[in-house]
């Protein structure tokens, strides 16, 4: 795929110059590219930002939507190499956190191009993950999980109309979620930063704080107050966080790839 045609799997915020680097955004379960439209020129002129759109949602809403992260990934690594061009970086929420460690992975280990930095949110390393039941029970279940985390996923499922719409792709997600059980947590080539809310119903700090052990190169930890969606009322101090930490990201030497190789997890 060329750089300038567009792509189904990535909404694309164009700079109005050549970027210095560029940043993936990676929606939770349930969610959709638009989920970070704010933040599509939230960080300079100088960032472009790439919003994943997944199957079943959206513009892809005639779609299946898909039940395995690990597919998820390998489709996203390789829609992403005509922009490796310039360095990248990686944000993702909730099950989103989860694909862009596996999508940090395939980056270095397949084509050779590590992310500058991988940000991880709301969501435990993959060598803490828990057993979960494969499936819910129904509907309701699926709808309390949800309203129990809260953000704007909750209040949209108060309309019947739209939760006929969006039911299909959160069954898919909550799918691909449990599905996706715990595995050694592989060192990736590339610092990490890991962010919470500090009233998060399922995910701790200490939860987060265990994504250290897959970040050899570095490790911060940011909370900030809120529940699992501290995304949306920390809007303004996340995305300051965050342009901060793109700015020192973008000036460092690139990482290099792993030679097609993955790193080894640490005895």
């Amino acid at each position: 795929m060329a750089l300038g045609t567009e792509s189904i799997w990535l909404r694309r915020y164009a700079t109005g110059s050549t970027p210095r680097l560029r940043l993936l955004c990676l929606p939770h379960a349930g969610g959709s590219a638009g989920f970070f439209h704010t933040w599509g020129h939230a960080f300079g002129e100088d960032v472009e930002v790439l919003a994943v759109r997944y199957p079943g949602r959206q513009e892809r809403i005639a779609e299946d939507p898909w039940t395995a992260l690990e597919d998820l990934a390998d489709a996203i690594a390789a829609e992403l190499t005509p922009y490796l061009d310039t360095p990248l970086a990686v944000f993702g929420h909730s099950m989103g956190a989860s694909l862009g460690y596996e999508i940090a992975l395939r980056l270095a280990g397949r084509y050779h191009a590590a992310p500058a930095l991988l940000m991880v949110s709301g969501r435990k390393p993959p060598h803490l993950l828990g057993p979960r039941p494969t499936d819910f029970a129904d509907d309701e279940e699926l709808l309390a999980e949800v309203r129990k985390l809260g953000g704007t996923d909750a209040a949209l499922l108060a309309d019947e109309d739209l939760r006929e719409l969006v039911l299909p792709a959160l069954r898919a997600d909550f799918r691909a979620v449990t599905r996706y059980t715990a595995r050694p947590g592989v060192p990736l080539p590339c610092p990490v930063v890991g962010y919470v809310g500090d009233a998060d119903p399922d995910i701790t700090p200490d939860d987060v704080a265990g994504w250290a052990r897959t970040a050899p190169l570095g490790f911060e930890l940011q909370v900030l107050p809120g529940g699992h969606f501290y995304l949306v009322d920390q809007h303004t101090a996340l995305t300051s966080d965050i342009r901060s930490r793109l700015a020192r990201a973008a000036s460092r030497p690139a990482f290099p790839g792993t030679g097609g190789r993955l790193l080894q997890p640490p005895l």
